[in-house]
């Protein structure tokens, strides 16, 4: 279903000492660019806050007035999308994925929206997929009613609409104290986690948009370090990476390149054994 993504970036974090929150690093990446980076299947991107360096080209506009609050920032957002479905996200979500933007996405139905409920029940509703016309239409009808949007919670613009509901204590946890940063940044460390926020990291950091076969390579670099010998690991990987680069790079040509040496390394194994 095609879609374009909001992300609210301009709250003043009080909680948070006035810091720049989406700039804020977990796994050593800005907590927005972790959020873009689980909404790369939109349409377009639109940013609501101050223009900040980001990971990939976005879409910048400010709320009226600035500081408003989320209401305007929604409204803000809204006029700069054309898709029949809006992505709504907050930009302090370090947890949040592709496969749950797709599950929101996917999971409208007849709904007008589909939220993300957190570890305690609670909607999140800035971690969501709404159908466009019915949220225009309640920004509408609140900016009539209340004269403005200005200061107006995000709860009135969800209160009549048909909402579904995910949950999803991980995806739906937001950054808003010093705390909760310092939990986020002990959990990419965890023994379940860490390589693939490591690997995640560096593609960002190399501009690599590749599916890397994690399990292949430390399989491949294992290899190289029993059957020939322990700085062969690093090596032979640097190689295989060269090699699929010199093939145009992609899937194909690394999953190639890995299956030669893999097999290589066999060979090699083999040959050791026979002559020990």
């Amino acid at each position: 279903m095609t879609y374009d993504a909001v992300i609210l970036a301009g709250g003043a974090a009080r909680r948070l000492g006035g810091a720049d929150k989406p700039a804020l690093r977990v796994g050593a990446r800005p907590l927005l660019d972790r959020v873009l980076d689980a909404c790369r299947g939109a349409g377009r991107t639109v940013v609501v806050g101050p223009r900040r360096p980001t990971a990939r080209p976005v879409h910048w506009i400010r709320e009226e007035p600035p500081g408003g609050g989320p209401v305007a920032a929604v409204d803000a957002g809204l006029r700069r999308t054309t898709a029949p479905v809006v992505l709504l996200l907050s930009a302090d979500l370090p947890f949040l994925t592709g496969e749950t933007v797709a599950a929101l996405v996917q999971g409208l139905g007849e709904a007008e929206g589909v939220l993300l409920t957190d570890g305690d029940g609670r909607d999140q509703p800035l971690v969501a997929a709404y159908r466009a016309e019915p949220l225009r239409r309640e920004v509408a009808l609140l900016a009539a009613e209340h004269g403005g949007l200005a200061g107006l919670p995000v709860r009135l613009l969800t209160a009549d609409l048909k909402l579904g509901r995910l949950h999803h204590p991980t995806a739906s946890f937001d950054c808003d104290t010093w705390e909760d940063i310092t939990t986020a940044r002990a959990r990419i460390r965890e023994h379940g986690h860490v390589l693939d926020e490591w690997i995640a990291a560096v593609k960002a950091e190399l501009g690599i948009d590749l599916d890397v076969d994690t399990a292949a390579l430390l399989d491949l670099a294992r290899d190289a370090a029993h059957g020939v010998a322990r700085p062969a690991a690093p090596l032979t990987t640097f190689l295989v990476g060269y090699a699929a680069a010199q093939q145009g790079g992609g899937p194909e040509a690394l999953a190639a390149a890995t299956g030669k040496a893999a097999a290589l390394a066999a060979r090699w194994a083999e040959e050791a054994e026979s002559t020990g």
